[in-house]
């Protein structure tokens, strides 16, 4: 199982520094352009970040969440929560290249 705890992790972890890195362009486009639409881009980008850096939170430092998501969660579970993050990683890798591009 320790496979998809990995996977789950680093997909969080590459989630958290894309989002830091698109909502500094977002701010930074907001600042310039003054739009809804980059406000609403900064907000989304926010949050996200918020949930990954929660995620990422309760996978590596808590020690009794960390430990429960290590041990006692069913596999199957596991496979879902990595799914969606491994799902995410590449919308927002997308999401990148689309914005710095």
């Amino acid at each position: 199982m320790s496979i998809w705890v990995d996977v789950a992790r680093v997909s969080a972890a590459l989630n958290v520094v894309v989002l830091f890195v698109l909502s500094a362009i977002w701010a930074r486009n907001y600042l310039t352009f003054r739009s809804k639409h980059a406000i609403g881009l900064l907000v989304f980008g926010v949050f996200l970040l918020a949930e990954n850096a929660l995620a990422l939170y309760m996978y590596l430092v808590d020690p009794t969440l960390s430990g429960w998501f290590a041990t006692d969660v069913p596999v199957i579970a596991w496979r879902l929560m990595m799914l969606l993050h491994v799902f995410e990683t590449f919308g927002l890798a997308f999401l990148a290249w689309i914005t710095i591009d």
